[in-house]
């Protein structure tokens, strides 16, 4: 467990451009306390660009206003565009609490309930959590 708290503590503390907007430095969080979610979600094909658009403002607005949200990364599934995932890092359940109840992910749960046509969340356990301190930047 010690081994466990260290290595995700590195982490954190390497995740230099992921959590400020004012330093640009991810100030350390309990390790026991990290949340990640993993989102599988189905979008109707029709929609799929209209989804894109508002998911990426609303994922762009919680990682710059909530400090508690330590990442969001999506991705498509390879020849399945409209299959996505959704890699989620928060600092604690407080943080994802807060994220759920925020302004931005409520219009962004208005806009597009319609567009998706299934949704799993699966919780986790972090047992290794490693990152370069440079966050990719968004794809446009």
């Amino acid at each position: 467990m010690p081994e466990r708290r260290i290595r995700l503590g590195t982490w954190l503390l390497a995740a230099a451009t992921l959590c400020s907007p004012e330093t640009n430095v991810l100030h350390a969080q309990e390790p026991d306390r990290t949340v990640v979610r993993i989102a599988e979600l189905v979008i109707d094909p029709t929609q799929l660009e209209n989804y894109k658009a508002i998911v990426k403002e609303e994922i762009d607005d919680s990682v710059r206003l909530e400090p508690g949200v330590l990442a969001i990364y999506s991705v498509a599934v390879k020849d399945k565009p409209n299959h996505l995932r959704f890699f989620e890092i928060y600092a604690s359940d407080e943080a994802y609490r807060a994220h759920i109840e925020s302004p931005h992910f409520k219009k962004y749960v208005a806009l597009t309930q319609r567009m998706i046509q299934s949704r799993t969340l699966i919780e986790t356990t972090p047992v290794q959590l490693s990152a370069k301190a440079q966050q990719p930047k968004s794809v446009d």
